[in-house]
């Protein structure tokens, strides 16, 4: 048999759900679907992952042992959903640590800080923080103009929320200004649609036939369940996303693959370059 042809893909700048016409509108079409999917949002995350996302995210945290392990070092999850990402840091930190992280107090370390557009998300967050005791702090915040000062932070992650910007390289410039410039690193979990090996077939399948069906019966909401293998097929490859990293304030690109390379998770350090004259 001979080679199996490139497919071609169709890269955009950024998510582009049907209907949006320009950047503002697909923010907005993004904010209007999760809002409507946040009561089976965490449900149908664990169920059609076959609960893998939380082994995703806690691989996440691993990686970034060194900078959790700091008792100073300030962390920031944007995109953040109901949480599950920033709590997978906080438990990781507390381990190293060896301390309940703690806000409203000087002697204890940073608690992990947290960000999102979608109201429902942020309300369903506070909820499972409360019931599980992290003290982690959420922002209403869109994630391409983060209301935080330049080089905050010592890392910034965000889990599947990435793919949903309306504007790719806006985004990492965003994340490049508020860490710190040389030492700050950000880690980047996204889903990716795998080109090669015999379940490359297979998966296609499941996420673009029986994901959409399942997910569409379960929350009522077809239309954001077939948005989501769709923006998968249009973001960036992986090689296309370690580039845009690097013309975007980002350096030492390293990529680790799981199941199969359908998850990615990009992690980099902040270049000491200026990028679009901020820090």
């Amino acid at each position: 048999m001979g080679a199996t042809p490139s497919r071609q893909r169709e890269v955009v700048p950024g998510t582009r759900p049907t209907g949006a016409r320009d950047e503002r509108e697909a923010g907005q079409h993004v904010r209007e679907m999760f809002s409507r999917i946040v009561p089976r949002y965490d449900f149908l995350n664990h169920l059609l992952s076959f609960s893998l996302d939380r082994v995703w995210r806690r691989k996440t945290a691993a990686i970034f042992t060194p900078i959790l392990a700091r008792p100073e070092a300030r962390v920031l999850d944007i995109c953040c959903g109901t949480g599950d990402m920033a709590f997978a840091l906080a438990r990781q930190r507390e381990r190293l640590i060896g301390t309940r992280l703690r806000t409203g107090t000087d002697k204890s370390p940073p608690p992990v800080f947290a960000s999102d557009f979608v109201e429902g998300m942020l309300t369903r967050a506070h909820k499972k923080a409360a019931e599980g005791g992290f003290a982690t702090v959420f922002a209403g915040a869109d994630a391409l103009a983060l209301p935080f000062a330049d080089a905050q932070f010592d890392l910034v992650t965000t889990a599947f929320g990435f793919r949903n910007l309306s504007n790719y390289e806006k985004g990492l410039r965003e994340i490049a200004r508020v860490l710190r410039r040389g030492v700050g690193e950000v880690g980047i979990l996204e889903f990716s649609e795998p080109e090669h090996g015999a379940l490359a077939g297979v998966f296609r399948f499941y996420f673009k036939q029986v994901l959409p069906r399942i997910g569409g019966a379960i929350s009522g909401d077809k239309d954001a369940y077939a948005y989501l293998p769709g923006s998968v097929a249009k973001f960036p490859s992986q090689t296309e996303l370690a580039g845009l990293m690097e013309r975007n304030g980002f350096t030492d690109v390293e990529i680790h693959s799981w199941n199969f390379g359908s998850v990615l998770l990009h992690r980099a350090r902040r270049s000491l370059r200026q990028i679009g004259g901020g820090t």
